[in-house]
């Protein structure tokens, strides 16, 4: 019988617990999980789970699950809703953060919507933007964050799309005032238009550092979500490289399935690799699902990021 399955069958009868003398059936998890080399070290790279990674091992709380990620040896965590959670919430989440020594990755600002709230805005998405963008700041504020993610929504048909592109580098321009004298970065997600958005403004990454450059501010800036750009153009360390003065974080998934390392057609070693190599200290958020459901599926999820970062 292989170990780990001996061991979820001593926890089901108590007799790991007597036979060890460890209290309860979670200290004999961490134990096992010790032994197994998928605990307790640190990532050489600031992996950034999400709220649900670890819901199984460490119960529903939100905290508890921050704080088994910390235990496991995760240094960063990220909320893409966490702009949505009540102010005191997000101080806890900051609190939290600075008592487990860990980086808050991204929050969304702006989410993906089919309106062209950036490349053909009306006056009132402006205006809208720009107050998300104020809202945005007072959270990253609380919970001790730099980046923030914003998503420019969709294209329109009936204008060249040079002129949207200067539509939106003019808006961005104004959001990047707001954030400059405070240090904070808002980070431009491209989408890919094939799988998962449909008409989406921004798609790639060259297309993501021209506005960028157009912005010229340091509080503009790229997310580079790996899933995304290996459905929408590939040549992942090569357009990094082309690209990495104006990448400010970045973001992983397997494709097909947006789901963990090794579950899809990406080389998630060597690209940790190149970027830890390359003088990389940012946060790289774990934005994607995980391909088997329960305690098992996380130790997967804890055993291919180990494996990833293996270099």
């Amino acid at each position: 019988m292989e170990r780990r399955q001996f061991l979820h069958t001593a926890l089901a009868g108590g007799s790991l617990i007597a036979a060890s003398g460890i209290a309860n059936a979670q200290e004999a998890e961490k134990a096992q999980l010790k032994e197994d080399e998928l605990f307790g070290k640190k990532f050489k790279m600031k992996y950034a789970p999400h709220a649900g990674h670890f819901k199984n091992h460490a119960g529903a709380d939100y905290f508890d699950q921050m704080k088994f990620a910390s235990e496991v040896g995760f240094t960063a965590w990220e909320d893409n809703f966490l702009g949505r959670k009540p102010p005191e919430f997000q101080e806890k989440v900051g609190k939290t953060l600075a008592d487990l020594g860990m980086t808050m990755g991204v929050f969304v600002a702006q989410y993906p919507t089919k309106e062209a709230c950036f490349a053909n805005p009306t006056q009132q998405q402006k205006d809208e933007v720009l107050q998300r963008i104020k809202d945005s700041l007072e959270v990253a504020k609380r919970v001790n964050c730099t980046w923030m993610t914003v998503v420019p929504g969709n294209f329109v048909n009936n204008l060249e799309f040079s002129y949207q592109t200067a539509n939106a580098i003019d808006l961005l321009r104004r959001c990047a005032e707001i954030l400059e004298p405070e240090g904070k970065v808002m980070v431009l997600e491209p989408l890919n238009p094939w799988t998962n958005h449909a008409g989406c403004f921004l798609a790639k990454i060259p297309h993501a550092y021209e506005i960028c450059r157009g912005v010229n501010s340091p509080s503009c800036k790229i997310l580079n979500d790996l899933y995304h750009q290996q459905i929408a153009e590939g040549n992942l360390i090569d357009n990094y490289k082309l690209a990495k003065s104006e990448i400010a974080y970045i973001q992983t998934g397997d494709n097909p399935g947006r789901k963990e390392p090794g579950t899809g057609e990406i080389n998630y070693r060597n690209i940790f690799k190149y970027l830890h190599e390359d003088g990389y200290d940012g946060v790289i958020g774990m934005e994607h699902g995980i391909s088997q459901g329960g305690k098992e599926g996380e130790l997967k999820l804890i055993k291919a990021y180990r494996d990833a970062d293996n270099f």
